[in-house]
């Protein structure tokens, strides 16, 4: 199998942890994974010349080289780890589908980006042999947005996302609220800042001191009172904001799977999201949520955490309960179906 790992180079994104974790978990599961990188490939341009140099960077390395590279190593399947078509290729071929966000959430996505995905995503995944969707969310979006027949579209959820060399207890004291990710408007990060000031605020009355909110990632705060950034952590500093996290806050306005929620949910911190169908079914009654716009309702729930610790605990120990239930191993043995349907269907539909 060829597996396209492109957006590995990119780092610490959503597709990144995918391919990361993926690859060991086929190798071990037996499947022969030959990698193939587009090393030419510059950083995202977020529109303007840049995104055109890359758009016909992947024109070139989907249609031509890919398909060579298949084709040189004997490939039975070439697998695209986002929605991509190589339409030279006879070789059968699958893709991965994470969400349709930018279909439900047109306005937080570049429109020249938006246009494009509409077209060219929808258009891959209806020419591949199988689909692998992230989420039973996903798998629903990709059959009833475009159509795709459900007999060729495999669920294949996550494991957890980044693994310390050890894993943490839970702290006796949390120290802090926690966001992990970037700014990009479709994390809704306003939410967060907004629900937290309210937070601060409505904690002045009970005389409590507040915790702190720390953002994790990419995201910077610009100065708001008692927030604090950790840019890029890597896995062992996440794995202590963790255990020091009162609870993992995922204000996300729509999620194909919920890979960060897992991730907390692994480690033991309790979580508090936004209604979402893809952290829903990951999260299950192992969190607390809130309205996508509710900033008082988030703020409710953080007052609740600071001062429940039976609350915490609870949420703790459910979440704990429900990320056993999803590993890599079986993320792997969905992803061999997919690469055994795609075989057996042939070449393109």
């Amino acid at each position: 199998m060829l597996l396209d790992t492109t957006f590995a180079l990119k780092g610490h994104t959503g597709t990144g942890v995918y391919l990361a974790h993926l690859v060991p978990a086929l190798e071990q599961l037996g499947v022969e994974v030959v990698e193939a990188q587009n090393e030419a490939r510059r950083a995202p341009g977020r529109g303007g010349l840049r995104s055109a140099v890359n758009l016909a960077s992947d024109l070139r390395w989907g249609n031509v080289e890919l398909p060579l590279r298949a084709r040189a190593h004997r490939a039975d399947v070439l697998h695209h780890p986002l929605p991509a078509a190589a339409f030279a290729s006879a070789v059968p071929q699958v893709v991965t589908v994470h969400d349709l966000a930018f279909v439900h959430f047109p306005g937080a996505f570049d429109p020249h980006f938006r246009r494009y995905a509409l077209l060219a995503h929808r258009r891959a995944a209806r020419r591949a042999a199988a689909v692998v969707a992230v989420s039973q969310a996903t798998a629903d979006d990709v059959h009833r947005r475009w159509g795709v027949p459900r007999e060729r579209i495999v669920v294949a959820r996550h494991g957890p996302g980044q693994e310390p060399e050890a894993r943490r207890p839970r702290a006796q004291e949390s120290r802090h609220f926690l966001y992990v990710g970037d700014d990009e408007p479709r994390k809704n990060l306003g939410l967060l800042l907004l629900g937290y000031a309210r937070y601060r605020r409505g904690l002045a009355s009970e005389d409590v001191e507040p915790l702190g909110l720390v953002l994790a990632g990419t995201a910077t705060t610009g100065g708001a009172e008692g927030v604090e950034t950790v840019l890029k952590p890597d896995a062992e500093q996440l794995a202590d904001l963790y255990a020091h996290a009162a609870a993992l806050v995922h204000p996300s306005l729509h999620e194909g799977f919920g890979l960060t929620p897992l991730e907390a949910m692994s480690a033991g911190a309790p979580v508090v999201a936004a209604r979402s169908a893809g952290v829903e079914e990951v999260c299950g009654d192992a969190a607390l949520y809130v309205g996508a716009h509710d900033a008082g309702s988030l703020a409710g729930c953080l007052v609740a955490l600071t001062l429940d610790g039976d609350l915490r605990r609870d949420l703790s120990e459910r979440g704990r309960r429900r990320a056993a239930a999803f590993s890599w191993a079986r993320s792997a043995r969905a992803h061999a179906d997919a690469y055994a349907l795609a075989i057996a269907k042939g070449g393109r539909t």
